[in-house]
């Protein structure tokens, strides 16, 4: 199939692994700033095609990853609610709250239910209409327009009893967050293709001139992420800051004109807290003040509710690029995917259910 056989080319893997181990002279560290890149490098071998002084790190890339526990909290207190069908895509149900998670919540006689887009649960609504139906709106730029439709369709049909429990979450900020901490290792990005086919990446050139850091918009499969970092380790090896697109076949650097449009009517730029990172400003989209009525966190008074992450799970180190999966103390044992003790062990974006899935316990398969 063409986009999919030709970029997992094994002659073409090769070549581009040799054309990166020629201009390598020195160490350096990239960061993949998507779950989807990250478990293509984990499932390919990619990391151990690239010379020693090549280091990858994972970033925060996994939309589920970084739901705040609260969020996961509030969510199951409304979907216990007789009055409720909650509605999720699927990777949300088994991801671990402060006590329970969702599909326990399912197993206990809550009404929750999976949807494969969030236009299902405005029909979902339209047709119960004595039911209050909430979608778990969460993910990065690539899942907030057909949220944004969702609410606007909600509100242009009149339909009353929909609402949105929002998580959504920016990914230019939580790059500045990390180049901005003393303790970070990154020096160029591989940034997230999927993001950048709605966004564009107009908003990486500050980022990458601030901080002297390279950043490639780049795909996902092996021949994508490896061209990729050798345009990310060129620039580096020639002493160039620039902002270049890998991923031409799909991303333009404006992005989606219509897409980001209907975003900006429905959601507003707002501070976010990121799971295991903790608060990063500008870093989300919630709700403008004229959809308010659709925000389910006011609807079910859930806006107060707190809770502490697990002191075991490092998490926020991982998706920060300070530590591997495999640095935990935890991982493979009390934290596996059937019992998580962090979203990154739940989704399949997770980088330690990657690194669980293949076999990696000490950063080598067995």
């Amino acid at each position: 199939m063409k986009y999919i056989d030709e970029y997992r080319d094994a002659d073409a893997a090769r070549k581009y692994a040799e054309m990166i181990r020629g201009i390598t002279t020195r160490e350096w560290t990239l960061m993949e700033i998507c779950g989807g890149q990250t478990h293509a490098i984990v499932k390919f071998g990619i990391d151990h095609l690239l010379p020693r002084e090549i280091t990858l790190v994972h970033g925060p890339g996994c939309p589920v990853c970084v739901t705040p526990l609260e969020i996961i909290d509030k969510a199951i207190a409304i979907s216990s609610r007789d009055d409720v069908i909650f509605t999720s895509f699927g990777d949300m149900l088994r991801v671990p709250g402060s006590g329970k998670d969702l599909l326990t919540v399912k197993s206990e006689g809550g009404d929750v239910r999976i949807v494969y887009s969030p236009l299902d649960a405005v029909k979902l609504a339209r047709s119960n209409p004595e039911k209050k139906v909430v979608f778990f709106a969460v993910g990065f730029e690539t899942t907030a327009p057909a949220n944004a439709m969702a609410v606007w369709r909600a509100k242009e049909t009149h339909v009353d009893n929909f609402s949105v429990l929002t998580s959504h979450v920016l990914v230019p900020p939580a790059m500045e967050a990390i180049l901005s901490s003393p303790s970070h290792l990154v020096q160029a990005f591989l940034a997230a293709g999927h993001v950048c086919t709605v966004m564009g990446y107009e908003d990486y050139f500050p980022i990458a001139n601030k901080y002297s850091s390279p950043i490639v918009v780049t795909g996902f499969e092996p021949v994508d992420i490896l061209q990729g970092i050798y345009m990310a380790v060129k620039q580096l090896e020639e002493g160039r800051v620039e902002v270049e697109n890998q991923y031409s076949r799909a991303v333009r650097r404006e992005g989606n004109a219509q897409a980001k449009k209907l975003i900006s009517e429905v959601f507003e730029v707002t501070d976010r807290k990121w799971r295991g990172i903790g608060m990063i400003p500008r870093s989300g989209w919630g709700l403008k003040p004229e959809f308010a009525m659709y925000d389910a966190e006011k609807i079910f008074e859930v806006e107060d509710i707190e809770t502490q992450e697990s002191p075991v799970c490092i998490a926020g180190q991982i998706m920060q690029g300070l530590r591997k999966p495999h640095d935990c103390i935890a991982f493979g044992k009390e934290c596996k995917p059937e019992h998580p003790l962090g979203a990154p062990m739940v989704s399949s974006e997770g980088a330690c259910a990657a690194y669980f899935h293949y076999g990696l316990f000490n950063g080598e398969a067995i």
